[in-house]
């Protein structure tokens, strides 16, 4: 199916500003679309979004048959697992033609919580009618089970607001309060903590004690330091609420008896250059993950009377060969997270004999996350469990029997059957020689003839991992004779903190040439070619992938850059805007000359060339406040004026969303049913759809 191309494109007039630094000058010709909300620059983006719908015509009816395909796998009325907590069982709901989840719960009785009847907490779909956008961020009931409080975005930028509900009556209470982070109740059932964030820098950095029916709030802490943000929490023990002051490289806590909220909050560890921890409570002591003896952390125990660093007591020491992600602690037992050659594992422990064993998964990649019970003593553990060909499953474990039951797995309606599928884990080879995993994802009977058309998903920055979780959407790929590719780079956090070290800072430029390597590596194994791979990164991702075309455009055969952080230089240079000044720890600070000059050898924008790239989609959004607007729209109009191909250029904008896309699920489906059709149209000749 071919694009219409028959459309002139927006030409965005240039204004070249020039831009000084270190005695070196850029201009920059597209510096004025900065001016997000002037008509003229509203226009533009209006301007782009008909222009790319009119590129888009002749793919509607794809459109529809993918989403309504994608639509014919999901299960529209559906119900999550019950969780326990006080007298009541909790869960959520989904009915048919709703965009959002129902939160329910039913009292617990002698006859069983199921023949209780339903209280409805919270009907996200009666809060988001008459709004283009809704999202609910944190949640929390009180210990009683009397209270809710919630925080929710009503525009997509990530700003919400703080709202209470008494669930005796079902009513509101009047206290609103804007630019909430996190938060966590008082053992008392009266008074909320909550973070809120700085309006300008988004900064969460200020810690406030309301009380219930009281109108003014108190101001307990202010986070100083501009690349700190903070966050409070409860332990599961409901002892002890946690504040965490985090960078992208250090972090404090600070604790508080959850049943003294007027009392002193204490710091369990000041915090130190490159020391991240984090902590727990566990009857008489603290529990501490931290990565003082080496990159890969260790777990250690305090006393609660006295913990100062000298009374530490080692459980689990560093290792090099495993990273400790994480630590769960419940009354009899305790839960690490790890992470052995890139791959997800849990260690559970009986605190009562110390006797330590694993949970065993057999795909060769896969996603587990432990799922946060609050009940202290939960005689079971829950985790959840998918991958590239298994869904979303939910299972209780009982770890004295060393059982796992299948609660609930993610329904996928029609005739998907997962053997159908074939996952893999392959390495590539970077050119230092350092081994890059590639996970991957195709049909069974895939012809490894290099015919195959292939999307390659990569990230690569802030330690996050590139996890290969599952996609319902994904099928009408792979039905089409797709393969499916996560390139696990260096800047992520596969192998920990060396990994992420790998690709941060000065070694920034290892991410982009690792992807490189992955899609190399896929093209000599045969499953794709040069010029059928179809390169998609989102956010951080969108610089990964920018970065890759302008040093390889001929190995890409379409891309996909959602909301991209493309603009480095003028973005890092620029401590008004949100984030970043706490960013300097992943990318670089441009008011050091060495790291200006560093910043502009990769930035894309600052790197577009007189060449021919592939067919783009770059994807953004009005409200987005992490990477803004200006970004992508001006990295597509400076493309436009320098690509020597005729390939399409396309910038989608949405106008009533933010980072995150479109909020409701058939909205999302939408949006999801569009960029397959880009991708399967732009690569039709090899997929034969």
């Amino acid at each position: 199916m071919k694009l219409d191309l028959s459309a002139k494109p927006p030409v965005a007039p240039p204004r070249p500003k020039q831009l000084v630094a270190h005695g070196h000058t850029r201009v920059d010709p597209f510096y004025w679309l900065r001016k997000v909300q002037s008509e003229e620059v509203l226009d533009y983006l209006k301007a782009e979004n008909a222009y790319a719908e009119k590129v888009l015509t002749p793919t509607r009816a794809l459109q529809e048959s993918l989403y309504a395909e994608m639509l014919g796998r999901i299960q529209e009325a559906d119900l999550s697992v019950p969780t326990k907590y006080g007298e009541w069982m909790y869960y959520s709901r989904t009915v048919q033609g709703a965009q959002y989840p129902i939160h329910c719960r039913k009292r617990i009785t002698e006859s069983g919580w199921e023949s209780s009847a339903e209280v409805v907490l919270l009907d996200e779909n009666q809060e988001a009618a008459g709004k283009s956008f809704y999202e609910v961020g944190d949640y929390e009931i009180s210990p009683s089970g009397r209270y809710l409080a919630w925080a929710e975005d009503t525009r997509g930028q990530r700003e919400y607001r703080l709202r209470l509900r008494d669930l005796t009556t079902g009513k509101n209470l009047r206290t609103t309060r804007n630019h909430v982070v996190s938060l966590a109740w008082a053992e008392d059932d009266l008074t909320l903590f909550y973070v809120t964030e700085d309006t300008q820098t988004k900064r969460a950095n200020q810690l406030w004690r309301h009380q219930l029916f009281e109108t003014q709030d108190t101001p307990l802490f202010e986070e100083r330091d501009e690349r700190f943000n903070l966050m409070v929490a409860k332990t599961r023990s409901r002892a002890y609420l946690v504040l965490s002051s985090s960078s992208h490289t250090t972090s404090e806590s600070r604790i508080l008896p959850a049943n003294r909220p007027q009392g002193r909050w204490r710091i369990v560890a000041k915090r130190r250059a490159s020391i991240e921890y984090e902590v727990d409570h566990h009857s008489d002591r603290l529990l501490i993950r931290i990565n003082d003896t080496g990159p890969n952390f260790r777990l250690v125990e305090a006393p609660l009377s006295d913990w100062r660093r000298e009374n530490w007591r080692e459980c689990i020491p560093h290792r090099d060969d495993v990273v400790l992600e994480g630590f769960d602690l419940y009354q009899n037992w305790r839960i690490t997270t790890e992470r052995a050659q890139g791959v997800l594992q849990l260690a559970i422990t009986h605190f009562t004999d110390g006797v330590t064993h694993h949970i065993a998964f057999n795909d060769p990649s896969y996603v587990v996350d432990l799922e946060d019970l609050p009940e202290w003593d939960s005689p079971s553990l829950r985790y959840t469990y998918e991958s590239l060909t298994t869904p979303d499953s939910v299972y209780d474990y009982n770890p004295g029997a060393r059982q796992a039951l299948l609660l609930k797995r993610q329904p996928v309606l029609g005739d998907f059957d997962p053997a159908n599928y074939v996952s893999e884990r392959i390495e590539a080879r970077a050119a230092d020689g350092t081994a890059i995993p590639v996970s991957l994802v195709y049909r069974r009977g895939l012809k490894r003839d290099g015919s195959a058309p292939l999307w390659l998903d990569g990230y690569g920055a802030y330690g996050i991992t590139n996890d290969p979780w599952f996609s319902v959407s994904r099928l009408s790929l792979l039905d089409r004779g797709w393969v499916y590719a996560l390139a696990h780079v260096r800047g992520g956090g596969e192998m920990g903190q060396r990994w992420h070290d790998a690709g941060r800072l000065e070694n920034k430029h290892n991410s982009f040439t690792d992807f490189i390597a992955c899609a190399e590596k896929l093209i000599t194994e045969r499953f794709t070619a040069k010029g059928r791979i179809f390169a998609q990164g989102g956010s951080a991702g969108g610089l990964l992938v920018g970065a890759a075309l302008n040093l390889r455009p001929d190995l890409f055969g379409a891309a996909m850059l959602e909301v991209p952080f493309l603009d480095v230089v003028t973005t890092m240079q620029d401590d008004s805007l949100p984030l970043t000044i706490g960013e300097y720890e992943e990318w670089g600070n441009p008011t050091i000359r060495a790291e200006y000059h560093r910043l502009l050898a990769y930035s894309p924008y600052d790197n577009l060339g007189a060449t021919a790239y592939p067919a783009i989609l770059v994807e953004a959004g009005l409200h987005d406040s992490q990477v803004m607007i200006w970004e992508p729209a001006k990295y597509v109009a400076k493309l436009r004026t320098l690509k020597t191909d005729s390939n399409p250029l396309l910038l989608v904008t949405s106008m009533e969303a933010g980072h995150g896309g479109a909020s409701g699920r058939y909205d999302s489906l939408r949006e999801r049913a569009r960029q397959l059709a880009f991708a399967l149209s732009v690569l039709q000749d090899r997929t034969g759809a």
